[in-house]
């Protein structure tokens, strides 16, 4: 048997023909609605998030100042082997906040560090402890990131709205069918049901 290649029909859907139902062209509708939704969408929510994770960042880094403190114990213990971080350990630290009042708190250091050692904590500028702020490139890094993973999901909600709405089309157009077959069925002298 010789397999005959298949014919492509482009824009099938915009066409006049007497089979074009009026569910295709509510599809094709929503199709170039759709494509056009999920590129400009996706690019302007990937922007706006970008510019929002970039500012919200720098506002901690202008926000945020380093302080020296002293630590008043030894620091004891192991780092916990199930964390992820730079082997550290918590201690208590002293320091003094930009209105003169001496604070302390906890913050992570080298294990065995005697007391007295003097380390750098962040402070906000209620001279409460925070973390560190993340330096300019790791903000451009973070922003980029977060700007093309809100771009995806954006994306990805307008197809699977596009899915939803195309099955809830062929459902129709599946029921519609049958309909039109069972009126066949009984105009040919065939029963129906």
């Amino acid at each position: 048997m010789v397999r005959q290649p298949r014919s492509n029909v482009r824009l099938w859907r915009w066409r006049r023909n007497p089979l074009r139902r009026r569910s295709d062209i509510v599809e094709a509708w929503i199709l170039l609605a759709a494509c056009i939704l999920a590129l400009v969408g996706g690019l302007l929510a990937g922007v706006a998030t970008r510019g929002a994770v970039e500012r919200n960042l720098d506002q901690q880094r202008v926000g945020r100042q380093a302080v020296s403190a002293v630590l008043i114990e030894n620091a004891r213990g192991k780092p916990s082997a199930g964390a992820a971080d730079d082997h550290r350990v918590w201690a208590t630290v002293r320091w003094t906040a930009p209105d003169g009042t001496t604070h302390t708190g906890q913050t992570k250091v080298g294990p065995d560090t005697p007391a007295r050692t003097r380390v750098t904590v962040w402070t906000d500028r209620h001279g409460a402890l925070t973390s560190k702020p993340a330096s300019h490139q790791e903000a451009q890094l973070q922003a980029a990131l977060l700007g093309v993973m809100t771009g995806v999901i954006t994306l990805g909600l307008v197809a699977g709205g596009t899915c939803a709405t195309r099955a809830f089309l062929d459902r129709r157009r599946m029921e519609q069918w049958a309909a039109d077959w069972a009126r066949t069925d009984t105009r040919w002298g065939g029963k129906t049901g």
